[in-house]
């Protein structure tokens, strides 16, 4: 099971910059009736049109046609293609795959039932038997313990979960699990998958609570045909699956029409062109590698399509559902949103830190780049590498030149000749569960030197620093050997908000040589960087033919002005890919459309439905009220906005961002009893959340209420160290109150953190500046200048201290 998939939130308005920061969530302004009559009337026109365009097609449909179009097709079952695939099901029938998910049997259980206790967190569990069924006495959602039937299992190898299911429909999975390692690796017992964390009943991560939920979390993956079949009216599932585990069908379509064109049924010559087949994964078929004289292999005809690459990228990558069908098509962003190499989840050289599997790596790497799909190296029926060690790299990499003492550093057969340890290290996830990046890339210990980022060789060589790693790799291969992943210096600088950041990310977003996935993560950092240079990067990027940078583009498009935003992204909202009208939707959503034609409303019209409806399909998630809260706050539509911030609430109690907008809806309307109630509520879930409390202050703030408003401030600053803006705020409270030097102080202490806040620097220069000490303030106003060059308000800073 996923370790978590944190919640994709996105405060209404909020402003984010180079250092990830964020300010407190804020309501478009204006939430007048009339705009919510208009919104009302215009989604019915668009229904109204939609379903005109729908019928017109079929009334004027030669009469034909529907006798030539093949049936659409229907799962059948993992046993209707054995008959004929013997070979694929045999490979099969012993692959992770196969075993992804079983009924709990004595046949398939492999942890030990036989009353074996673990103890955490001051919580003993028992795991016993009842003849063939297998129970735990453990903590239930209300902390007590209760006895629980384990019904199915989850996984195989290096670990086995168990999933518990309850009366509405939920299955949870314990997060206790069992190491089916052998006893000499360390295996053979039970292990709690969080074991330096404190999580109780009411912790998101608890067994029973949303995060650890089988039916959202990790069925889709794990099950053939997975349908959630949520309930949001009455908070239940009925999930069916056609397929309990990864059957052939997860991979290559619904299976129907390829069963009818093999046994001939009536109309089975209309399927002979794709032999029925729903997904065609024939982009390997009659391809050649040919090993060159550079020791490196060439395709014998370049890959035009990824469909084989893109079906198990809905499974092996950080990504979330964009519909209710998660089922492969061949094109992942038709079905789903992928991560990109966000700060939380990848170092910024791209190596992977959080559990994000294998796609968003594999699309950094120079592999992918030349067309290496994943069964080119792993048989996609056993899993199994297609040979042992480095000779499936020796299959488009010459032994000759790569298999040298020369190339390798290390006595050949030893660990460190083998590829995959210095090209592929591996990170531990789930506690046992070592996995390779599949990025493929070589060694940068310099990178470790000058970011922080780990490199392949401090694995092995604990006992020595990256600098001697460094200087070691430069003398065997010279100082220019930088590899294909280049773009670190770019991502960092974004991170971090240093000076020339901009620069750097407008510059690979320019360079079409670079992975895509570096490229749309630098135009998404670059809504954090306001200007014209910016926005120009950003407005190439719109028109990229790589769909992540295009749909990254929208996404860095929703701090800028109404204006600029309906100008820039409507000529994508009839994008080829769900993935990028699903978010010219979001971008959309705020735009006022009262000038448009009537063709162009309705084309934006109906990418916002599409978002809607994409939020819609996850109900069972508060993050997606969330988003649904804040469309319908920038529509004016303050009723379904408050609606959707409550659902939140109600499906997850300590979900603080509701609270935070909820409270921030009310105060936009004039409701401040109502906004006050909100943060309160919140901190009754969630005491002491530092957000709510910083929400709390500003609220003093408002009420110029500024004596009581600084011990709250001052407590989320010190909760909250990292946040630039909590610091800054807390700061302005100081000085209003008279106390300039506490300010200065507190403002210097954050600086150290981020260096190149803007906020921290304007107020440093500032204060500085009424305090009399005007050499410092030149000097904060002159980093500033470096970190925002064309605001004109660090501009008239500067001119009136350059003045003095």
């Amino acid at each position: 099971m996923r370790k978590r998939r944190p919640p994709r939130v996105r405060a209404a308005s909020s402003r984010q910059h180079g250092s990830g920061r964020t300010t407190e969530p804020t309501v478009p302004r204006g939430l007048p009736q009339r705009r919510i009559a208009l919104g009302v009337l215009g989604l019915g026109v668009v229904t109204l049109a939609v379903v005109t365009a729908l019928l017109w097609p079929a009334a004027r449909r030669p009469p034909d046609e529907a006798a030539t179009a093949p049936p659409p097709p229907e799962f059948v079952g993992h046993d209707a293609c054995v008959p004929c695939h013997r070979t694929e099901a045999e490979a099969w029938k012993d692959s992770q795959h196969a075993h992804a998910m079983q009924p709990a049997t004595p046949a398939t259980v492999l942890g030990n039932f036989d009353d074996a206790t673990v103890t955490y967190d001051g919580v003993t569990s028992t795991f016993f038997r009842r003849d063939d069924r297998f129970f735990v006495r453990t903590d239930g959602p209300d902390g007590a313990l209760a006895d629980f039937e384990v019904k199915y299992t989850f996984g195989v190898y290096p670990l086995q979960q168990y999933l518990v299911p309850f009366p509405d429909g939920r299955m949870q999975a314990l997060s206790i699990a069992w190491d089916a390692r052998p006893q000499q690796a360390g295996g053979g017992r039970w292990f709690h998958l969080y074991p330096d964390e404190h999580i109780d009943h009411r912790d998101p991560l608890h067994w029973t609570r949303l995060e650890q939920n089988w039916n959202y979390m990790c069925a889709d993956c794990h099950s053939t045909n997975l349908r959630r079949n949520y309930d949001p009216v009455h908070d239940r599932y009925a999930t069916t699956w056609s397929d309990l585990a990864v059957g052939c069908e997860a991979c290559h379509g619904p299976g129907s029409n390829h069963v009818a064109w093999a046994e001939k049924r009536p109309g089975w010559e209309k399927l002979t062109g794709s032999e029925g087949l729903t997904i065609p994964l024939d982009e390997r078929r009659g391809v050649r590698w040919t090993i060159m004289s550079t020791g490196n292999a060439t395709r014998s005809r370049p890959l035009e399509t990824h469909r084989e690459v893109e079906t198990c990228g809905v499974c092996h990558a950080r990504r979330s559902p964009l519909g209710v069908d998660p089922n492969p098509t061949g094109r992942l962003l038709d079905t789903h949103d992928l991560a990109l190499l966000e700060a939380r989840l990848y170092h910024p050289d791209g190596q992977q830190l959080d559990e994000v599997y294998t796609y968003g790596s594999f699309l950094q790497s120079r592999m992918y780049a030349k067309g290496v799909t994943c069964s080119d190296c792993h048989d996609p029926h056993t899993q199994r590498l297609r040979a042992p060690g480095n000779a499936v790299c020796a299959q488009c990499h010459s032994p000759a030149m790569y298999e040298t003492p020369a190339h390798l550093l290390h006595p050949a057969g030893s660990p460190g000749a083998q590829c995959a340890e210095c090209h592929m290290p591996t990170r531990s996830y789930m506690v046992i569960d070592p996995r390779r990046d599949h990025s493929i890339r070589i060694p940068r210990p310099d990178l470790t030197v000058r970011h922080g980022v780990p490199n392949a060789c401090g694995s092995c060589h604990a006992d020595r620093d990256a600098g001697w790693a460094a200087a070691a790799i430069e003398k065997a291969y010279g100082p220019g050997r930088k590899g294909f992943q280049t773009f670190v210096d770019a991502l960092h600088a974004g991170r971090i908000g240093e000076p020339g950041a901009r620069e750097k990310l407008s510059a690979l977003v320019r360079d079409a040589a670079a992975p895509g996935i570096a490229r749309a993560t630098a135009v998404a950092a670059l809504e954090g960087f306001p200007g014209r240079t910016a926005l120009d990067a950003i407005q190439l990027a719109l028109g990229d033919r790589d769909t992540l940078v295009r749909e990254a583009a929208l996404g860095a498009l929703l701090s800028a002005s109404p204006p600029v935003r309906g100008r820039l992204a409507e000529p994508l909202a009839d994008d080829p890919v769900k993935a990028v009208r699903v978010k010219a939707g979001r971008v959309l959503a705020g735009v006022p459309m009262d000038a448009l034609s009537p063709e162009r409303r309705a084309r934006c019209e109906r990418a916002v439905t599409e978002y809607v409806a994409s939020q819609e399909a996850l109900a069972e998630r508060p993050e997606a009220h969330l988003d649904l809260g804040i469309v319908y706050a920038d529509r004016g539509d303050a009723t379904r906005a408050e609606a959707e911030y409550r659902a939140a609430i109600r499906l997850q109690p300590d979900f603080v961002p509701a609270y935070a907008n909820l409270a921030d809806l009310y105060r936009a309307l004039g409701r401040e009893a109502d906004a006050a109630s909100a943060l309160a509520d919140g901190l009754k879930a969630v005491p002491d959340d530092p957000s709510l409390v910083h929400a709390l202050g500003l609220k003093r703030v408002r009420e110029k209420r500024v004596a009581d408003a600084l011990p709250l401030l001052e407590r989320a600053a010190l909760a909250r160290p990292e946040n630039a803006r909590f610091a800054y705020v807390h700061a302005v409270a100081l000085e209003s109150l008279g106390r300039r030097d506490e300010a200065i102080a507190a403002l210097t202490r954050a600086l150290e953190r981020s260096p190149y806040d803007p906020d921290l620097l304007f107020g440093l220069s500032t204060f500085n500046r009424e305090a009399g000490h005007l050499p410092e303030a030149r000097d904060y106003a002159r980093r500033l200048g470096t970190v925002a060059p064309d605001d004109e308000r660090v501009l008239a800073l500067l001119r009136e201290l350059d003045g003095n």
